[in-house]
């Protein structure tokens, strides 16, 4: 077997080992045990933290990195504002070329018109058919005279509304330009705030020795675990019976296939991702492209039932829709957690679900 399918095999493996942990219905999850420490005596072994303190700890790195998550998706929606707002602006600049190569040839017209009066000595078409003695000149005449009107009619109407479309786009790009300053600086800002809710938690983190980072990371499972037990024995999995479609099938293949990847804010692939990177990504795979943040899916796709969920559906959390997971089948989720975490599959509910988004409705 080649690399590539053994990699695919391991992948396939993970996640259905895992969903099977998660997922069956009314499974209890019990709390992991403490591995048991080496004997040491009273004056060399450490003493394990008071659990109140590492709570304390804990709730504090999730404040940090929900803060960091909300910065993430203030970022993401800048970034994709400042693309649409630039690619606007390349189109009235293309308007603006494209006018203002109009006005010039309007200009030249006008300036042969002038320059034929000029050969007729500077008499206006008028008097010189005033002037005429031939009655059949003076008919034929007064026709020319007429189109002449209509036509320099005509060429100042076009020149008019040349000039006044050039003012348009120009005053178009102007506005957005001003936007995309205004996107630029609220990029920067949740740049700047992303960075220091990452910092300030890796300094916290920094400050724990090795026993309490593992008793922490033992804290952050054991609240996972209890949340998704809850979720589990409310009896939702009775009810969700969904099948993905063929485009559901092909995001959650995507989706899968990136577990063990990097968290990276702000990225969608193809290495690192964050959490809507990833979801966007999977779906734009699948050939249905999705707003690239959590919240903007949460605005814009089809919300749906949690009892009604299949794979391949978008899992929003948190109350201000913060982060985002796609449905996998049997109670678990794909998502990319936060900084320093890898792409995994997690319980459905081990988070606060704020509710579930169809992209293919």
């Amino acid at each position: 077997m080649g690399t590539g399918k053994r990699g695919l095999t391991t992948t396939a493996v993970t996640v259905v080992c895992a969903v099977t942990i998660l997922a069956a219905p009314g499974t209890t999850f019990a709390s992991p045990s403490p591995a048991p420490s080496p004997t040491a005596s009273p004056s060399t072994a450490p003493s394990p933290p008071p659990n109140k303190d590492l709570e304390a700890v804990h709730k504090k790195l999730e404040q940090l990195y929900h803060a960091a998550a909300v910065a993430t998706d203030a970022y993401n929606a800048a970034e994709e504002k400042a693309k649409e707002q630039s690619t606007e602006i390349v189109k009235l600049a293309q308007k603006i070329v494209q006018g203002q190569r109009k006005l010039d040839e309007l200009k030249d017209r006008a300036g042969a018109t002038a320059r034929a009066q000029y050969r007729t000595g500077g008499l206006p078409p008028e008097a010189q058919l005033m002037l005429s003695d031939d009655p059949q000149q003076f008919l034929s005449g007064a026709g020319r005279v007429l189109q002449g009107q209509r036509a320099t009619k005509g060429l100042i109407g076009d020149m008019t509304r040349t000039q006044q479309h050039l003012k348009e786009y120009a005053k178009d790009a102007s506005a957005q330009w001003e936007k995309l300053e205004t996107g630029r600086k609220a990029k920067a800002a949740a740049k700047k705030k992303i960075k220091q809710q990452i910092e300030a938690a890796e300094k916290l983190e920094s400050r724990l020795e090795k026993q309490e980072k593992e008793r922490l990371a033992e804290l952050e499972r054991e609240a996972a675990y209890r949340a998704q037990t809850a979720w589990l024995d409310t009896g939702i999995l009775k009810e969700v019976s969904g099948k993905a479609s063929a485009q559901g099938k092909k995001a959650v293949m995507f989706a899968s296939a990136q577990i063990g990847k990097p968290y990276e804010w702000g990225a969608e692939g193809p290495d690192t991702f964050d959490c809507s990177g990833l979801t966007s990504q999977a779906w734009a795979t699948a050939g249905r492209p999705v707003p690239r943040t959590s919240q903007e899916q949460w605005k814009q796709l089809r919300h749906i039932e949690v009892k009604d969920m299949r794979p391949g559906d978008l899992i929003i959390y948190f109350d201000d829709a913060s982060h985002v997971g796609m449905y996998v089948g049997d109670g678990a989720i794909v998502h990319a957690p936060r900084p320093g975490r890898t792409v995994t599959v997690a319980g459905a509910g081990s988070m606060p679900i704020l509710g579930v988004v169809r992209p293919d409705a």
